[in-house]
């Protein structure tokens, strides 16, 4: 007992001296967290008009996020849940549906029409999205898609009813 006591205390001391040595080796090329080297000041490309991506163009107190959408995503195979969780000053509409094959990204809600009003008390969505090319099927726990959407008050107003639509089928919530 007494030796593997004396081994046991031995290997810690070692350790400990190994590990305490290990400071003098933090500026060279041996630790792996200075294989990349540090962060540093890069210029930056500029166009003419100076344009930041990261800010929206759109502001002011009367512009508005609607308009003519460009997104070019197809409808997902089917919607599984739907569900309507009443927020301030709205609504928040949270979609879940299973793609057709794997790799579907950039999912949303969109409108069914530009103004994004109901029709005879209907408000319709299409579930949408961007697919990868050449994916495979996968388990469905693997195509899973969840998606969510922040409706106003003002656009809940004529709605009593609001539709999701996918390829293949579409669910509806009612009030």
């Amino acid at each position: 007992m007494a030796g593997t006591m004396r081994i046991t205390v031995s290997a810690l001391l070692v350790s400990t001296l190994v590990l305490s040595a290990c400071g003098g080796l933090r500026d060279s090329r041996v630790n792996p967290f200075n294989w990349f080297g540090r962060g540093e000041p890069a210029p930056v490309t500029t166009t003419d008009s100076e344009v930041n991506p990261l800010i929206p163009t759109r502001s002011g107190i009367f512009s508005s996020n609607r308009g003519p959408s460009t997104f070019e995503g197809t409808p997902i195979d089917t919607v599984s849940a739907l569900v309507i969780e009443r927020v301030p000053g709205g609504a928040i509409i949270r979609v879940t549906g299973l793609a057709a094959r794997q790799g579907a990204y950039d999912v949303r809600l969109t409108p069914a029409n530009e103004d994004e009003e109901a029709v005879d008390g209907v408000l319709t969505y299409r579930l949408e999205g961007l697919r990868r090319a050449g994916t495979r099927q996968g388990a469905p726990a693997t195509r899973e898609v969840t998606v969510a959407r922040k409706v106003t008050s003002l656009t809940l107003a004529g709605a009593r009813t609001i539709r999701v639509e996918a390829e293949r089928n579409a669910l509806e919530a009612r009030r």
